[in-house]
Formats: structure tokens, sequence, C-alpha cells
């Protein structure tokens, strides 16, 4: 079996720092490690799908991008945790998007090039578009982190999140999966 955790960025694995640009800005949080690391020695694929409107809105380029990805990519090896990939949509809200969250294109794209079974993968995110991206690719459910955004959304829309399983953080949402 192929499975996979798709996982929104900022927020999430993160601290959230408003258009984030710099590596120095990188502020891994304590249960993305631990999260990361069960869920990769339990065989599950790890891919990043952001949203990065900075870019779009002229705030920072894709080169930063590729340095704070980088840098967290970095962070997360010294716990022996592996990003598959990662798939970035740099514009902004309201132009034309392929990828851009809620759109599922980017949890497709993985699955077509890694032969992804999504009815045995997860989305982990802390906002309703990264539930929704989930939800609109058809995995097996989608989980929102309080950390981040999260436990703004979990208090401003519990109807919207009925679907989804709501946790603390990634290390939570790591055992909630693997007991699944």
């Amino acid at each position: 079996m192929n499975r996979a955790v798709f996982l929104d960025r900022d927020g999430t694995l993160i601290a959230e720092v408003n258009y984030l640009s710099r590596p120095d800005q990188v502020q891994v949080f304590p249960a993305t490690r631990t999260g990361l690391k069960k869920l990769g020695d339990a065989g599950f694929r790890l891919f990043i799908v952001s949203n990065q409107s900075g870019v779009g809105r002229g705030f920072f380029t894709m080169d930063d991008v590729a340095k704070v990805n980088g840098r967290l990519r970095d962070e997360l090896a010294r716990d022996g945790v592996h990003i598959e990939k990662i798939y970035i949509a740099p514009e902004k809200p309201e132009d034309p998007s392929y990828g851009r969250k809620p759109s599922p294109q980017f949890v497709f794209d993985a699955r077509d090039e890694f032969g992804l079974d999504l009815s045995q993968s997860f989305m982990i995110g802390d906002k309703l578009i990264d539930l929704e991206c989930g939800w609109n690719a058809g995995v097996r459910k989608s989980i929102l982190v309080r950390t981040g955004y999260g436990a703004g959304f979990e208090r401003d829309l519990p109807g919207a999140l009925a679907r989804a399983v709501i946790v603390n953080d990634l290390d939570q949402a790591a055992d909630w999966i693997l007991k699944e």
C-alpha cells in the first residue's frame, strides 16, 4: 500500500510568520518532529502542499520560498524525516491558479507521480482550505491541528469542520492516523 500524508506548511509544521520569506524565520514545532518521524517510520510518504501568495503579491520570490523550504527539510532531516516533494502555489487568492488550495490538483499530481492510494492517505492543516483540499481529493480523512490558525477556525467555524478530525498538533495527528 502506498500511503501518504499531505501537509500544510505554515502554522502546521512551523510557526506562522506573516509572509515567511527568510530561512532564519523557520521555527519547527516540536510536535512536528515527533509526529512526522512516527508517520515516516510507519511507511507514510510525506508531502507538503503550500499556498505562498506572498510570491504573487511581490513580497518575496520563489527562490526565497526554496531557501525556506531547504531550511525546513534540513531541520526535519536531522530527525530522520524525509519530505518526498513540496508543492507550491505562488498565486494571489484572486488569481487563476493550477494548484492553490482548496484545489486538490497537487494531491492528484502526487498520486500520479508516486502511485499513491488517496483512500489510505490523509491531509493535515490549520485552515479550512487545507481540509477542503483533502476532501476534494478524496483522502481518507482531513485533520485540523490547533496550531497556527487552527484553534481560531475551530472556534469560529464549528459547522464547517464537522467532517474533520481536530487535534492539538502534528504529534496527536500522527497518533490518530496510526490508530486508524
